[in-house]
């Protein structure tokens, strides 16, 4: 059903156009299975047994100390447990850059397997040892390993996809983000697996995952881009394309890449000061870090963490809040399918747009219901809407697209040090909304989510009157979209106007570049 909906020839670019091939399509649901959906499940994990998480602390301290800690230091403690896994990403973030390469894109994702495997073997043993301190190094190195591939990921699959797919395969990660959240929510419920007994198991889970992607993955080749203009060996980026591809101009492609390995060829890839610095790239670094600060700063980890008191709010039977909560991870599921598969005949504007500007109507709805639900009943059940509306208008395009656009705004010498700023502006964000809100909630009172209203409308004039659109553009093609916002000098222009009439003569093609 994917390839009849996606499958566009579209030789009108320089014949660089693809199909969506078995291969492309298994690496992208492996390398999204191992990684993203754990980044979700981690996300959503800790909610159900938070009681249970807090007597086992209170236990072991108890037998340990010999002293039973308040309820406060309790909460700290369990807080610490949910907000090291955003510092633990932050982390892996930063190291992002140097892995990608050092090893390549697919390397570190099979490379960084080993952290899941230690976090998960720790939180998996910490009742067994009486141990607290595994659960929070747990949280914390699984943290890392989702610091690494929220940024690698999309990476990766925006190297390897033809550009009429880039999109639909840049949005299979966040189907997968909201696909962990979902099974979370379901093997969290009181039937299943959200007992006393049983919550270090629904801890340790997100092993299983990895092993599925340690086994198959490394059967993949690496990013051809990567394997061309990083390691200028042709010979293995031929052999990658025609895995990921069956139809289409291979030689155009390999071309294509070659004009941006020869921009490149006097420049070094670039560290994160290099890549703040360059005014090249200045109004791509602005744009990453508004739709990155954005997603996060949107209201959407506020509305995840407190959508069980916001169901109380209206009423439903506290026995069914769960079931509720369940209900909106389908939802989100949903959405997440429904921007991957329209991303390619819509666009990503119309998705963030559309995305921020339902999201800052809902959260302005949540402000009008909360302030007139004790007058008018049906008010309650507006404000389960808007929440419903808010998660459904992230996972259909603010959830997926940021990821997408750092891969496409940037050249592959700056690739790498735009996903380090981008993700650790993501976990900082989130790390910063999840400590401030409760403060600001009690500040502010209902009135917090007219903030999130701004943020989002000014998000989505951002996108309307900066951002363009990147749809079937190849990455030289949009960087040279932005010369003139980044006032690049004419001569350069006109050195990169000179390489593509190099290229027109003949000069690079396959025949006469074998080397490597």
């Amino acid at each position: 059903m994917a390839e009849e909906l996606l499958l566009e020839s579209d030789g009108k670019h320089n014949g660089v156009s693809g199909h969506l091939t078995k291969s492309l399509l298994a690496v992208a649901f492996l390398a999204s299975f191992g990684s993203s959906t754990l980044y979700g499940y981690n996300l959503a994990v800790v909610n159900s047994p938070a009681q249970y998480i807090k007597e086992f602390y209170n236990e072991t301290m108890t037998e340990t100390y010999d002293w039973t800690p308040h309820e406060e230091v309790l909460t700290v403690l369990y807080s610490l447990t949910v907000s090291i896994f955003a510092i633990g990403g932050m982390t892996g973030a930063l190291l992002v850059g140097r892995l990608v390469t050092t090893f390549g894109r697919k390397g570190t994702l099979v490379k960084s397997t080993v952290l899941v495997f230690i976090g998960g073997g720790l939180m998996g043993f910490s009742r067994w040892s009486r141990n607290p301190a595994m659960v929070i190094i747990g949280r914390f190195i699984t943290g890392v390993h989702s610091g690494i591939s929220l940024s690698v990921v999309p990476m990766y699959l925006g190297e390897i996809a033809p550009k009429n797919l880039r999109g639909f395969l840049g949005l299979i990660p966040s189907i997968h983000i909201c696909l962990g959240v979902f099974i979370a929510q379901v093997l969290g419920l009181s039937e299943l697996l959200g007992k006393e007994e049983h919550w270090p198991l629904l801890l340790s889970l997100v092993v299983f995952p990895t092993i599925v992607q340690l086994m198959l993955l490394p059967w993949f080749p690496e990013s051809p881009r990567y394997l061309l203009i990083e390691k200028r060996n042709v010979h293995a980026t031929i052999a990658a394309l025609k895995r990921f591809r069956t139809k289409g101009n291979i030689q155009a492609e390999v071309e294509e890449m070659q004009e941006e390995q020869r921009s490149l060829s006097s420049i070094q890839t670039f560290s994160v000061r290099n890549l703040l610095m360059d005014r090249s790239v200045r109004w791509q670094v602005i744009t990453i870090v508004v739709v990155n600060i954005g997603m996060q700063l949107s209201g959407i980890d506020a509305i995840w963490f407190y959508t069980n008191d916001i169901f109380k709010n209206a009423g439903i039977p506290e026995p069914h809040i769960q079931y509720t909560t369940v209900g909106t991870g389908a939802i989100e599921v949903i959405s997440g399918m429904l921007g991957c598969f329209t991303i390619e005949r819509l666009g990503r504007r119309p998705l963030m747009i559309g995305g921020f500007l339902f999201m800052g109507l809902c959260c302005a709805g949540i402000t009008v219901s909360v302030l007139f639900q004790a007058q008018l009943s049906f008010m309650r059940y507006i404000s389960v809407g808007c929440v419903v509306g808010i998660i459904a208008g992230f996972c259909i395009g603010p959830a997926g697209v940021p990821f997408l656009i750092t891969a496409e705004l940037f050249k592959q010498s700056h690739r790498p040090a735009a996903y380090t700023v981008a993700g650790c502006l993501n976990w900082l964000s989130n790390f910063t909304i999840g400590f401030v809100f409760p403060f600001l909630e009690i500040a502010t009172g209902p009135y917090c989510y007219l903030i999130f209203c701004v943020i989002c409308l000014g998000v989505a004039l951002y996108t309307i009157f900066i951002i363009p659109e990147t749809k079937n553009k190849t990455f030289m093609e949009i960087s040279q979209m932005f010369a003139d916002k980044n006032n690049i000098l004419e001569e350069e222009q006109t050195f990169n106007a000179h390489l593509k009439m190099a290229m027109m003569n003949g000069y690079g093609a396959l025949g006469q570049h074998d080397e490597g």
